[in-house]
């Protein structure tokens, strides 16, 4: 859960913002085809045409398919019209093992036994142990054969598959990258920085729209939003801030994000390290770390009575439940304003949007044109690698990527009279509403259909053959068009930008790195031991640290965690992590200077 410098800038289209991504993360902190855009699927058994010649596989045998998803935040069949969809157009039926839901144990209990799934979507790290042990297979002969994928093996899939040198010397294609975008190694195309403040525009200017110098100031404009508006219309509570734990990795996830804001990442495979984009190091519990300026954020909203108290106990699924209410005041995933945002509220100046705070300096990376660290790989043991691929084929094809990215031509979108295409009036709000499905394309509700892989090859900030366009519906010039609401011209007047990342970018308030997608290397058995025990205590404490009675507790707990990490080994831990950074830094220079 995870997203950066040539800047593609388009007009503002903050009403609808991120509700692609929005989409996928409540299934899964932010995707069609020439043969075939119809949003009816073909009939069951029928030869899927994607990458093969038609009659080349033999798709009358009905299959299901084990899909291992570190992705997913769903687990169970695929159901709902996605799932119509794949088993009417390849006979295959979707199976999601999703160690988000089932735990962290389901990997190790599976490659303990040899078999982690038919398909598998894992992060690079564990990638990088599945080849050695033989537990996925080399797609490098059967990718050559593919009518899509084979034309980012090149500049997406070598490049990527020779980042794991050490366990795959010849360069072997093992793996596919996730949400690989095919603009350039440097661009950031998006209109709203992955991790920044965003809060609802009626609700901000009801308080005055006072000016954010600092997160204290944010502290007291979210008090006062509180006070004016404490419940919803239909009389739900509205909170400012509202946590949750089911995505902490190596930290609290929900720290790791805003210390984005004040441009310190946490690279992915690392657990004891913050990174700017000046290369520097910092130690996530050293005394000035911004993760620590993240936690006495929170400890502070808390003492406020700001953050929301189901945090400690809810997950992300009741989280989004409140986003699409409007229940939250503040948001940091650009994908996030997907829940609640429409065209038509725009129209009345309703919406979250970017409301930037002066002294952030947020560190952004760029499209992920080499991925972001996942990959989609068959399992050694799969046995019908060859339809896995036909369908892996068919989610980098046009119509797959349309199907994923932008649901059902007809329902969702349609198309306009110069070929390129616009959002229905239902598909506007199509996933917020769960509006219901008509049953010819498998019935029930939009949003409980839609893909659980929570994730694609290709992302949507590719290029649609057809309409020369971004499969990101935020992008498409009918919806720019229809976005200029009295929202976004309210915005951009206040701001005298076209977005929020114009914004950024106008005041020297971003930096833009190149985003690097690679093989850190993996851990030995001791560090990944010790990683294991340093995380779990860092989260539990953090988590603790939030919700201290008092300042002198808070302090206790931060000097206690310094010390405790300690003799869990942090050296060792942050030794390792430090040369993962510092192969990030030089990859990222490397790229600046081919630019």
């Amino acid at each position: 859960m995870s997203k950066s410098m040539k800047v593609v800038k388009k007009s503002m289209s903050v009403s609808l913002a991120g509700l692609f991504l929005a989409s996928a993360a409540l299934t899964g902190c932010s995707d069609g085809s020439k043969n075939n855009t119809s949003s009816s699927a073909a009939p069951s058994g029928a030869s899927a045409g994607a990458s093969q010649a038609a009659g080349a596989i033999d798709h009358s045998k009905p299959i299901t398919i084990t899909v291992f998803d570190n992705a997913a935040n769903y687990q169970g069949e695929q159901t709902g019209w996605y799932g119509k969809l794949v088993k009417d157009k390849f006979n295959i039926t979707l199976n999601i093992l999703a160690p988000q839901v089932a735990g962290d144990q389901l990997y190790k209990t599976r490659t303990a036994a040899g078999d982690l799934g038919d398909l598998v979507i894992v992060d690079n790290s564990q990638l990088e142990e599945l080849i050695p042990a033989g537990l996925v297979m080399d797609m490098t002969d059967k990718i050559k054969s593919t009518k899509y994928l084979s034309q980012y093996v090149d500049n997406h899939f070598k490049p990527f598959n020779a980042g794991f040198d050490k366990v795959n010397p010849e360069g072997k294609i093992y793996g596919l990258p996730t949400f690989e975008a095919d603009t350039s190694p440097t661009t950031f195309s998006e209109e709203l920085p992955y991790s920044s403040p965003i809060m609802p525009w009626d609700y901000y200017k009801g308080v005055g729209a006072p000016k954010l110098n600092n997160l204290d100031d944010l502290l007291n404009v979210l008090k006062q939003m509180q006070a004016k508006y404490p419940k919803t219309p239909d009389g739900k509570p509205i909170v400012p801030i509202s946590l949750w734990k089911d995505w902490d990795g190596g930290s609290m996830e929900n720290v790791r994000w805003l210390s984005g804001w004040y441009g310190f990442e946490q690279p992915d495979g690392t657990s004891t390290i913050q990174l700017n984009a000046k290369g520097d190091i910092v130690p996530l519990v050293d005394d000035n770390s911004m993760y620590k300026k993240i936690l006495q954020f929170y400890f502070k909203a808390n003492q406020m009575g700001l953050v929301d108290p189901d945090s400690p106990s809810q997950d992300w699924n009741k989280v989004s439940e409140k986003l699409t209410n409007k229940q939250v005041l503040l948001l940091w995933y650009s994908w996030q304003t997907g829940f609640y945002n429409s065209i038509e509220r725009g129209k009345n100046g309703d919406g979250n949007v970017a409301v930037p705070i002066a002294d952030t300096h947020i560190i952004q990376r760029s499209d992920a044109y080499y991925g972001n660290g996942r990959a989609f790989a068959i399992g050694a043991k799969a046995k019908n690698a060859d339809r896995i691929m036909e369908f892996m084929d068919w989610l980098a094809s046009p119509e797959g990527l349309r199907y994923y990215v932008d649901g059902l031509e007809g329902f969702n979108y349609e198309k306009t009279a110069d070929g390129k295409f616009k959002l229905t009036e239902v598909g506007q709000t199509a996933f917020q509403k769960n509006t219901p499905v008509p049953d010819e394309y498998g019935g029930g509700g939009y949003q409980d259909g839609q893909s659980k892989l929570n994730t694609m090859i290709m992302s949507d900030f590719t290029f649609d053959p057809d309409t020369k366009e971004f499969y990101n519906s935020n992008y498409w010039s009918s919806t720019i068009e229809a976005n200029k609401t009295v929202l976004t011209t309210d915005w951009q007047k206040t701001y005298n930008a076209k977005n929020a990342t114009d914004y950024y970018l106008k005041n020297n308030m971003i930096d833009i790195v190149p985003n690097i997608n690679t093989s850190l290397g993996t851990d030995s058995s001791d560090i990944k031991n010790k990683r294991s025990q340093i995380s779990d205590y860092v989260k539990n404490t953090s988590w603790k640290m939030v919700f201290a009675k008092n300042q002198a507790e808070f302090d206790q707990l931060w000097t206690k965690m310094k010390k405790d990490v300690e003799g869990l080994g942090w050296k060792d831990v942050l030794a390792a992590d430090t040369v993962k950074a510092q192969k990030i830094v030089k990859m990222r220079a490397d790229a600046l200077a081919s630019k």
